[in-house]
């Protein structure tokens, strides 16, 4: 076959299709072949390429690569620096940090004032906390009308005694028959000086009369006085000298502390009791203040009991008003009188069943004027006012006070040693500390920025931030929960998280 047969048999269009065909088929079935040698020659050829352009100038057009990647990098780093300085909280999470409208408002300047804290106790105050009820003569128990642990309050009645003091039922006999024998003496004068005028008595006997008189006067005068030592008022010595009876009963009632509106202790006569005129509180009020309740503490008296005159029959107790003793040490005299120098007001913390309770604005009533040889302490005293807690009367009418603040409790007291003014306060948990740095977190729409700043001073309660434009007044700080937050952005970050960084127990 020669050439120009060739040519005719390729020019046919069906021809080349099938010869087309024969050769792909061929390609394959020769694959294993071929292939490794042309993948080997065809990488060979880039490697080749790749060489010639970098020797060749081709480096400016890679650095230029180069630079791009790294300028991509440059700004994801920015980007992943605000991500991880800024916290986007959910309604949900604010909740769960308690973030409330109250713990996310904005900062504002208030004066500062830093303390010593020192141990303190609740104690009564002499002389009037404590009142002791005594019988003021010599008697038997008749009635016991207080209860122990009730709640009474002045003009009460606490106890009904009958009298057996012999002294004092011989000087109201003597008084009595002393007023007898004046009345006879008065009849009898009245008589002679009709008689004397007519001439009919010589004047020397109605004389003697008026002397006998004058003696009987003396005699009661002198027997009233030694019953207003017996404790008999006024008004009582009255009654038996208008009622001419003897007093039996003595009806003790609760005193009054401040003042003597009402006389304590009440005389009845054998058949009716007898009130005083000053009981009954002439030209007072229409309204009266609240009394005092006084606690029934310590009842020492039972019916039928025989008590000498000065025997003490109960207790009562006023809690309105306490005492805060606090256990300063001797170097702490200094700072002690300069807050009571300048008026500074002392804190008090008392543990409660929900946490910590603060007392403010307490007033200092006096520092003792010698250490405690044992414990080398210094006594201060601060007025503590108590509140009743509980107030209710029994189906029987007694009543029952339950006060807030007890005598014994124990607290602690914080004395003001340095005053600063106008400073940003934030409570302790508005900040956490990461290393040698202090964190708050600042508000931004509904995102939270984490804020380096600088801390002047820190305590159990409040950091002092000082102001030098990081945070400013007006900027709406998280009060609380800045450890959790800080763990939260540490924990998006990747980074291992301390549990206890920025936490102090």
């Amino acid at each position: 076959m020669n050439k120009l047969s060739f040519q005719a048999i390729f020019s046919d269009s069906r021809t080349r299709w099938i010869m087309g065909l024969l050769l792909v088929g061929f390609a394959a079935l020769l694959y294993p072949k071929w292939w490794p040698a042309l993948n080997g020659w065809i990488d060979s050829t880039v490697a080749a390429r790749r060489e010639s352009a970098r020797e060749g100038g081709g480096g400016e057009s890679h650095a230029d690569d180069e630079h791009d990647h790294a300028h991509d990098e440059h700004g994801h780093d920015h980007a992943g620096h605000a991500e991880k300085t800024s916290l986007e909280l959910t309604s949900q999470s604010l909740k769960n940090l308690g973030l409330t409208a109250q713990y996310l408002r904005p900062i504002e300047l208030s004066n500062f004032y830093r303390t010593v804290t020192v141990p303190a106790i609740v104690v009564a105050k002499p002389g009037r906390t404590d009142i002791q009820v005594s019988s003021p003569m010599v008697g038997i128990v008749q009635h016991v009308h207080a209860v122990s642990g009730e709640a009474v309050v002045p003009g009460d009645m606490l106890f009904e005694v009958r009298l057996t003091y012999e002294d004092l039922v011989d000087t109201q006999t003597q008084l009595l028959k002393n007023l007898a024998d004046v009345a006879v003496e008065q009849r009898e004068i009245t008589r002679l000086e009709e008689v004397t005028r007519s001439g009919a008595v010589a004047s020397k006997v109605l004389l003697e009369r008026q002397y006998a008189l004058q003696k009987l006067q003396s005699s009661i005068s002198a027997q009233r006085a030694a019953l207003k030592l017996h404790g008999l008022s006024e008004e009582q010595i009255e009654t038996i000298v208008r009622e001419q009876r003897l007093l039996r009963d003595l009806t003790i009632v609760a005193p009054e502390i401040d003042n003597h509106m009402h006389d304590e202790n009440n005389l009845r006569l054998s058949d009716r009791r007898f009130l005083p005129a000053s009981f009954q509180l002439r030209n007072q009020p229409a309204v009266m203040p609240e009394a005092t309740p006084l606690i029934v503490e310590r009842l020492s008296a039972s019916k039928g009991q025989g008590v000498r005159s000065g025997e003490i029959l109960c207790t009562l107790s006023d809690y309105s008003s306490l005492y805060i003793e606090g256990k300063a040490f001797e170097q702490d005299a200094p700072a002690i009188g300069n807050a009571a120098a300048n008026g500074w007001p002392i804190e008090a913390n008392i543990p409660g069943v929900a946490g910590q309770e603060n007392l403010v604005d307490l007033k200092l009533a006096f520092v003792a004027n010698a250490v405690d040889a044992q414990s080398r302490t210094l006594s201060f005293f601060v007025n503590l006012p108590n509140m009743k807690l509980r107030d209710e009367k029994t189906s029987e009418g007694q009543r029952f006070v339950t006060w807030k603040y007890r005598v014994g409790q124990r607290l602690e007291v914080r004395i003001p040693v340095e005053f600063w003014e106008q400073q940003i306060v934030l409570p302790v948990d508005a900040a956490v500390k990461e290393g040698a740095d202090w964190f708050v977190f600042q508000q931004n729409g509904d995102h939270f920025d984490r804020v380096a700043v600088h801390v002047k001073y820190r305590d159990q309660r409040y950091v002092v931030i000082e102001s030098d434009g990081a945070i400013n007044p007006g900027d709406v700080i998280a009060l609380r929960s800045a450890h959790q937050m800080q763990m939260a952005i540490k924990n998006k970050s990747g980074a291992s998280t301390d549990p206890h960084a920025g936490h102090n127990h």
